[in-house]
């Protein structure tokens, strides 16, 4: 079973965090170039989908974390040094998506239905800023795994 939930835990990483890393450093530069009105438009739609992709792997990762760490690995007492800390950082981790998508989100998304495009503009930077500092936790999160399960 402890093989079943590990696996669940790192495809859901892999699927948040390499959806960060493609939505930051991939499609960023490839929309930038697009003019604004067009550039929101697909933003919003590729953050529809990946929005619900990255909510289900968050969910997944903390089920799956949990049952790990309060079963297998002998509650927090029991647990690694490296489990802890990949611990506290999904935590902030999961913090941050919920707020992005009830402040930045929900921003973009009320202000694209108004055709504002100034106010989506400011929310697509504020999720930008929490993409990335999401995906750099992401980044050493996996690292920590990798370094403390080796």
């Amino acid at each position: 079973m402890l093989a079943l939930f590990s696996t669940l835990h790192q495809l859901a990483a892999v699927i948040w965090v390499g959806g960060m890393f493609f939505a930051y450093v991939v499609l960023r530069p490839v929309l930038a170039e697009r003019e604004g009105a067009e550039r929101l438009a697909i933003w919003r739609g590729v953050f529809g989908r990946f929005f619900y992709w990255a909510g289900a792997a968050v969910l997944l990762l903390l089920g799956t974390g949990y049952w790990m760490l309060l079963g297998p690995y002998g509650g927090f007492a029991g647990a690694a040094p490296y489990i802890h800390l990949m611990h506290l950082l999904g935590l902030i981790m999961a913090a941050l998506f919920v707020w992005l998508l009830v402040g930045p989100w929900a921003a973009l998304r009320a202000a694209a239905d108004r055709e504002d495009t100034a106010a989506a503009a400011r929310a697509l930077g504020r999720i930008r800023h929490v993409v990335l500092v999401n995906l750099a936790l992401g980044l050493v999160t996996v690292a920590v795994a990798a370094w403390g399960s080796g």
